[in-house]
């Protein structure tokens, strides 16, 4: 009766593991890969192929697969000192926007190819910077990108990766030549603020002078002009004002006089 017991335990712990073993082997025979990763199977360190996405079947400890996310990442690229054709030194800070569109390319050309794109893209940056002047780099970053993201791409689809972009974050100018340019930009606002300034002068002056022509040809406007200012003078300052009975000053009203009766009669 007691074997009988032993001999069932026995035969349960035995089932037991033989189930525990099954379920490993299954768990690590089955992969599911996502929509956005592909994976490169090798058997016995050989090639086998791409699989995925879904769910995909290996043979424990003789294959292997190596995944690859097929999604653009942002890759930064570490700050970057660089002289410009002008012998400027600028620190930029870049970024690179890249994709995995060949992986079994990528896994038979490239270690890590994050790092190694990353690294090439540096190198290019400074390059790329060493051509340009300091008034072109900070005017065309724009395009400067492009170029560094069209000669990284070049270079590195033979690894099976795409560089759809690169951006230029910052570029960082030394502190003398911040102060240098911000002195010149104080210089060219007093030169338009100047500029303005003689141009209205000048302007004024014009109109002045026609004025003046016109104040010839016509004595009794000069007149007329005379009394509009001492009356806003004396309105100004509450004054008074008498003038002297000159005939200058009482002819002008008696002509204005007689040429309302006239017109009146």
């Amino acid at each position: 009766m007691i074997l009988q017991v032993v001999e069932q335990v026995l035969f349960a712990i035995l089932v037991l593991f033989a189930l525990i073993v099954l379920v490993a082997i299954l768990s690590s025979a089955i992969r599911i890969i996502p929509e956005y990763q592909r994976a490169v199977k090798f058997r016995l360190g050989r090639v086998v192929g791409v699989v995925g996405p879904g769910i995909v079947f290996i043979i424990p400890i003789i294959d292997t697969i190596m995944r690859y996310d097929l999604r653009v990442e942002l890759v930064d690229v570490p700050a970057q000192r660089a002289l410009t054709r002008d012998n400027v030194e600028v620190t930029i800070d870049a970024a690179i926007y890249l994709r995995v569109i060949d992986p079994l390319r990528t896994a038979l050309t490239v270690r890590n190819h994050v790092p190694a794109v990353a690294t090439y893209a540096a190198s290019t940056l400074r390059d790329v910077v060493g051509m340009v002047d300091l008034d072109t780099l900070l005017a065309h970053r724009d395009e400067i990108a492009k170029r560094i993201a069209s000669i990284v791409d070049e270079h590195v689809t033979p690894w099976g990766v795409k560089v759809t972009a690169v951006a230029i974050k910052d570029i960082k100018l030394p502190d003398v030549l911040l102060r240098a340019m911000a002195s010149q930009a104080e210089a060219e606002r007093v030169r338009r603020a100047k500029i303005t300034l003689a141009s209205a002068e000048y302007e004024a002056s014009k109109i002045y002078l026609e004025a003046a022509e016109r104040y010839s040809q016509n004595p009794t406007a000069v007149q007329l002009r005379m009394i509009d200012a001492l009356i806003e003078i004396a309105r100004e300052h509450n004054l008074i004002i008498v003038t002297p009975p000159t005939f200058e000053y009482v002819a002008l009203p008696l002509a204005l006089t007689r040429k309302g009766k006239n017109e009146g009669g």
